[in-house]
């Protein structure tokens, strides 16, 4: 299946940091996402979002150096534990008021490259190679190569993405329709981590290293996708990749146990009612996916109705059911 660029609905700040000869934008975002049925990224509410303005020394030979910072932008509710559970019930909320998918959380941290180690939890890389993302951050701001922030016709903030690396199906999900995202994200966890870079005027994220997976009990180790390295490497050395920021995307809605406040709010009444109609609407993608291959016969007077009224873990093991039947027709039609 081909995988074709997706458009980034009101990204945060930091994927479209900035900079200068004078200076550089410096900060970084965190932020709760969802996809609709086209896979298109919605930053749905802001978990924190912090930006300056750092300015290099204006004396030769310290041109690269930061002289002075000033905030342009403070927003957070991470400390906060109330405002924090509010955050993330308006998201749910809204993700199922308009037809998406809860998606994962995302960081975003833009530094220059000035930092000799990568600030994104979960990626190591040689100081080599942050030495070329640091002389070739310089030449994207000297030559003003950032992404340009575009609008469709209703004003809506957007950009180009691209996923880029061996696993990127592992963030790129294969699908067609929203009931095949729900299925896959459902059971969705871990993390993927990399390098966004600007090319043919697209934010592309190269996926350094991953441990998502989509099945219970299995928890692989990370990597280092070195032949991404030297695809980010080549691109650089052609001036054809103009590196920006880390990023790092927790997939599913597990991903929101990475949290710092997770322990003080996840028993907060209002949230584990959010989460109820959550599971109700993503099982039900799920099993409208599956009630078309699976067995016509009736559980009771309505197959929708006795579903409905299932509890949660009835219902999953429903769908873990349905999805094994499937299986093994699947492999009956093979022979």
């Amino acid at each position: 299946m081909l995988i074709v660029p997706i458009e980034f609905y009101k990204p945060p700040l930091a994927i479209l940091a900035s900079g200068s000869k004078l200076g550089v934008e410096l900060g970084g975002s965190k932020c709760i996402l969802s996809i609709d049925s086209f896979h298109n990224l919605y930053s749905e509410r802001i978990i924190y979002s912090e930006l300056s303005w750092g300015s290099f020394y204006q004396e030769e030979g310290l041109e690269d150096q930061i002289d002075t910072f000033e905030t342009k932008q403070y927003d957070s509710v991470r400390e906060n534990p109330e405002a924090l559970v509010n955050t993330i019930i308006e998201s749910i909320y809204n993700i199922i008021n308009n037809g998406k998918l809860f998606y994962g959380i995302a960081d975003f941290e833009v530094d220059a490259f000035l930092n000799q180690n990568t600030i994104i939890p979960g990626l190591k890389l040689d100081y080599e190679i942050i030495n070329k993302l640091l002389k070739a951050h310089k030449k994207t701001r000297d030559e003003e190569l950032f992404p340009k922030i575009l609008s469709d016709a209703k004003g809506s903030h957007k950009i180009k993405v691209e996923f880029q690396g061996s696993k990127k199906k592992n963030l790129h999900l294969l699908g067609t329709k929203l009931e095949d995202f729900a299925d896959k994200l459902r059971l969705a966890k871990g993390f993927a981590t990399g390098i966004v870079c600007t090319s043919r005027g697209a934010a592309n994220l190269y996926i350094m290293s991953d441990n998502i997976v989509f099945k219970d009990d299995v928890f692989p180790e990370l990597y280092i996708d070195e032949e991404n390295l030297q695809i980010i490497d080549l691109g650089i050395e052609r001036e054809l990749l103009f590196p920006i920021s880390w990023f790092r995307i927790d997939l599913g809605i597990k991903s929101l146990e990475t949290l710092e406040l997770w322990d003080d709010i996840k028993d907060d009444p209002k949230l584990q009612k959010a989460f109820e109609y959550y599971d109700r609407y993503i099982t039900g993608l799920v099993y409208k996916k599956f009630q078309v291959l699976a067995s016509t016969e009736k559980i009771g007077r309505d197959g929708e109705d006795d579903f409905d009224i299932l509890t949660t873990e009835e219902r999953r093991q429903a769908l873990r059911d349905m999805a094994q039947a499937i299986r093994k027709l699947t492999d009956e039609y093979k022979k």
